[in-house]
């Protein structure tokens, strides 16, 4: 494994003009609040300087991670040898053409379902309350109310490890439940189309939007640190006894704490950090889930996070 060393810093700086930020702590970066440091994180704003910064890491064959908001992501406790390339504010232009979206990958999903509102867009309003942005939502093909954003969109735009642009459509995409082929792919996502269809009445539209958000509020916890869901629905335990939620409600493990991490109070499949939780707590209760829903269901929950190791790999949990 090719260790990184403090020179690749000036070359990316001199090279590809990203500015640079040496060892950082991933407490900083991560939604749950946890892991080890970074060696190296940049924030690109152009294409052309994603097109740089990768065909630099792929000459030097350099370990790298693609990151966005990190909602579904969960760092390793060590440091991490590599380079963080997260998706920076300069993708969060958004174009709207009659019923057609064409917006970068790091628009704030939110805004984006907002925006959509406002022109009288229907198609993704069930996506108002995901926090996260656009290119990470459509790698996991996230949604709520068993709905993806791979529904409503036309194209993919990426660039691949040796800096070529790609374009992918709908069907390229193979997007299923809470899946895409960009799980398997190193590629950055920077553009999306989106088709949607015009609504009649916005009022009733947005009242909709109101209610998903009420029920998020409700339901979920959101001022303690955490990734959102952690277990992926699963068809066959949801016919047999409900949402992931309900099933470890079931197995009595609501409330569960293992060092600083705990299954939440408020909703059973979010585990939050409660202030001091490490990488290796959450893990253990993602553990003690899969194996009590295991005894009662016969079924094995999917894990929705990944988990991104000592060397950038990203691993299924």
């Amino acid at each position: 494994m090719i260790i990184i060393n403090p020179n690749v810093a000036v070359d990316l700086l001199s090279i590809c003009g990203v500015p640079v930020q040496s060892n950082v702590p991933l407490t900083a970066v991560s939604s749950w609040r946890v892991g080890g440091r970074a060696k190296i994180l940049v924030k690109p704003q152009t294409e052309e300087e994603v097109i740089a910064l990768r065909k630099y890491i792929s000459k030097h064959q350099l370990p790298s991670l693609i990151i966005g908001n990190t909602t579904n992501l969960l760092f390793a406790d060590c440091n991490i040898d590599a380079i963080f390339m997260q998706i920076g504010s300069g993708f969060s232009q958004v174009k709207l053409s009659g019923s057609t979206i064409l917006a970068k990958a790091g628009v704030w999903v939110p805004k984006l379902a907002r925006l959509a509102l406002q022109a009288g867009l229907t198609g993704i309003e069930h996506t108002c309350g995901i926090p996260g942005t656009l290119g990470g939502l459509v790698v996991m093909n996230g949604g709520s109310q068993r709905k993806g954003i791979g529904d409503s969109i036309v194209y993919v735009k990426t660039i691949d490890a040796n800096g070529n642009t790609k374009i992918y459509s709908r069907e390229e995409c193979r997007f299923d439940y809470r899946s895409s082929i960009f799980q398997k792919l190193d590629e950055v996502i920077v553009e999306v189309k989106l088709q949607l269809e015009s609504v009649a009445n916005k009022k009733i539209m947005h009242n909709e939007m109101l209610a998903i958000l009420r029920s998020r509020s409700a339901k979920f916890p959101r001022k303690i640190p955490n990734c959102g869901s952690v277990f992926v629905s699963n068809p066959a335990i949801y016919k047999q006894s409900g949402a992931p939620g309900k099933v470890i409600e079931e197995c009595g493990l609501k409330g569960v704490i293992k060092g600083g991490a705990q299954i939440s109070k408020d909703h059973a499949n979010f585990i939050v950090n409660t202030g001091t939780a490490t990488a290796s707590d959450i893990l253990y209760l993602i553990h003690v889930v899969r194996n009590e829903v295991y005894k009662k269901t016969g079924c094995i929950m999917k894990v929705e996070p990944k988990y991104i190791d000592r060397f950038g790999n990203i691993q299924e949990i």
